[in-house]
């Protein structure tokens, strides 16, 4: 099963398409540009919600859920914003069908024309801030802490699986301070919230930065983004966080009464994460046998096969899967057994390694007589015997070193990826290999525009870390401050 899934060498994007399919995490559906998360698909976004809700809600924030229908006047309030989305909004005209005339199907109702036209949720910051005019008057009523786990629709004419669909599941934060600080504050704290997450649950490592304005979201005074690198050298942006000023308070004339008896205007910030994650999950880590996930993702951290002839053999080694199972739920690592009887034990092994169940455990005979179990993990690769005697305590370690290892060789492969670079004719040539380049940039459009067009690579983000390094533009030879990274991007 798992040689089926195309050399990830050979053709990259080829590869993970297969890999999407062939591991039931997702399919195209009826609709063109939309899709449908399978079961095994769902159940790992279900983990990255789990642990970014309680990331969100151990940082003050609640849930709360906004209408999925936009009026289109929202939408001429913030210009900036309209221009960013109106290229993507799917739109609803009417209200009813009915049958054709000649019978033949059904039609829209020329008479259920909508007074007002509304807009499918592409994002919600007009909804939200139409609805925060009627919560907020005092000081006292902030700030206001939001976050929606939602769908929204962007028409999108190139669709890939996770990464860009029609539709697609996110979640966004929605929140109004009083004061330009307290959201700056507020849009620092949630980038570095999903680079932890990243780091410590996805184990990939990510860059934290600035977009540069071009690059910024559309309504918003400054973007914060998380950078990731994928195997084939190209960036993915795994997150955003937005400093939206007073643009949204302005436009919805969301105003509080200060502690000095002042009207002003609140400031606002927004941030999302979407499943895209799971596509850099797929893209950071897997490899020509199939996924790699990291344990604290993964819906099946163990899995059990029983080796065996006879029913007698297979009565055997199931009880015995069950007491390792009885043991190892006890430290909440979740276990299947495999025992299926129309398919032989090397294609559940390929098929559980396409899964990327992080480590498999196989029980035949001789195990059972030695008290043993052959075990394999799956980043590795490697096997082992081991006693099952302790495999509780065993088991616990090794999982919590998969996660470290999978996290180190992400690591190491950015470390190998990323170079400084001061000749533009030296970009342009390896650009075409992949990586992340620290170049410097003269802060302009202009060129920011240039490179974009003659090498397909963007500025990914100005990183907060980035030391101060005086230089010189690689296009134009102006200064510039410190370097930026350029990529080519999903």
């Amino acid at each position: 099963m798992a040689k089926e899934v195309i050399n990830r060498e050979e053709n990259y994007s080829q590869w993970y398409n297969n890999l999407v399919v062939k591991a039931d995490l997702a399919e195209n559906s009826a609709v063109r540009g939309c899709m449908v998360i399978k079961p095994y698909g769902y159940a790992i976004w279900e983990k990255i919600q789990a642990a970014l809700d309680k990331m969100f809600k151990d940082t003050g924030h609640v849930n709360a859920y906004f209408p999925l229908f936009i009026p289109k006047s929202f939408f001429s309030k913030e210009a900036s914003h309209v221009e960013g989305f109106a290229k993507e909004c799917a739109v609803v005209t009417h209200y009813r069908l009915k049958n054709s005339a000649d019978g033949t199907g059904v039609i829209v109702d020329p008479d259920a024309k909508l007074e007002e036209e509304l807009i499918v949720r592409p994002t919600s910051e007009t909804i939200i801030w139409n609805t925060y005019k009627n919560w907020i008057q005092s000081y006292r009523d902030l700030p206001i802490l939001c976050n929606q786990w939602a769908n929204v629709v962007r028409w999108e004419m190139r669709t890939r699986l996770f990464l860009r669909t029609t539709e697609f599941l996110w979640q966004e934060g929605h929140t109004a301070h009083a004061s330009k600080q307290e959201a700056i504050d507020e849009a620092e704290k949630m980038i570095n919230v999903y680079a932890d997450f990243a780091k410590n649950y996805m184990g990939i490592p990510v860059i934290i930065g600035k977009k540069s304005e071009s690059e910024r979201f559309a309504g918003a005074v400054d973007t914060y983004c998380i950078e990731a690198m994928m195997q084939d050298g190209k960036a993915l942006q795994a997150g955003t966080s937005h400093f939206l000023g007073q643009n949204f308070a302005k436009a919805f004339d969301v105003k509080y009464t200060s502690k000095d008896g002042n009207l002003e205007y609140v400031w606002a910030t927004s941030w999302g994460v979407s499943t895209r994650l799971m596509g850099a999950l797929i893209m950071a880590h897997s490899d020509n046998n199939g996924l790699v996930l990291p344990p604290k993702l993964a819906p099946v951290h163990v899995v059990i096969v029983p080796i065996y002839k006879g029913d007698d053999e297979l009565k055997q080694m199931c009880e015995r899967a069950e007491q390792i199972k009885k043991l190892l739920a006890a430290k909440n690592i979740v276990v299947k057994i495999d025992d299926r009887d129309n398919v032989r034990s090397g294609f559940k092994f390929a098929e559980h390694e396409l899964k990327g169940i992080p480590v498999r455990l196989a029980i035949g005979p001789r195990d059972y007589a030695n008290n043993t179990v052959e075990l394999a993990r799956r980043d590795t690769l490697e096997k082992c015997v081991v006693p099952v005697a302790g495999i509780d305590e065993y088991i616990s370690k090794l999982l919590d070193e998969i996660q470290n290892n999978i996290l180190a060789k992400a690591l190491k492969f950015r470390q190998q990826n990323t170079i400084k670079i001061d000749s533009y004719d030296e970009f342009k040539e390896k650009i075409e290999t992949g990586g992340f380049f620290l170049a410097h940039w003269d802060g302009t459009p202009e060129t920011e525009a240039k490179i974009k067009e003659e090498t397909k690579a963007t500025i990914r983000c100005i990183p907060l870390d980035a030391e101060v390094e005086e230089g010189k533009c690689m296009v134009t030879g102006k200064p510039s401050k410190q370097r930026v990274i350029f990529a080519r991007a999903y």
